[in-house]
């Protein structure tokens, strides 16, 4: 009798836009991108030979349209790769969550993604998401939440 058993991964991804008064401005909420590269991590991470790093920053940008073959944003913002605040794993979902200041990623944002390389505009691209325009103000914070999930 042989086992088969199939891992499926998706992902989900939730940015809460907030005005220098703290209040919330903008909700969205999508599904997103799980590309090859995320794949392959997830896969190296159960080998006894871990090659592939941790995902650890996420960033932002004005373009659309990247699928699961693609390794940078379309479009990156200019300095708004950014440190995770949390990374959590607990029976097999993974939530990542970071925040993007006041000054930070600035602009119609239209895309975002998670990164395990803390340079800007470089690979590897593990999710990756698009949406409706989110008008962040010089003032305005951004938070993402990022639930990749394994069942």
């Amino acid at each position: 009798m042989a086992f088969n058993s199939a891992i499926n991964v998706h992902g989900k991804m939730t940015a809460d836009l907030y005005g220098p008064d703290g209040e919330l401005k903008d909700h969205r909420e999508v599904d997103n991108t799980v590309t090859a590269l995320c794949l392959a991590m997830c896969t190296n991470r159960v080998s006894d030979s871990v090659t592939v790093a941790i995902v650890n920053w996420m960033e932002l940008g004005t373009g659309t349209g990247q699928g699961a073959g693609d390794s940078t944003l379309a479009t990156y913002v200019a300095g708004s790769r950014t440190v995770l605040d949390s990374s959590t794993a607990v029976a097999g979902v993974l939530t990542m969550i970071c925040t993007f200041p006041a000054g930070t990623g600035t602009g119609a944002i239209t895309e975002a993604g998670t990164f395990n390389v803390v340079t800007q505009n470089t690979t590897d691209l593990i999710t990756y998401a698009d949406f409706a325009v989110i008008n962040k103000g010089a003032a305005d914070s951004l938070v993402v939440t990022w639930t990749l999930t394994l069942s």
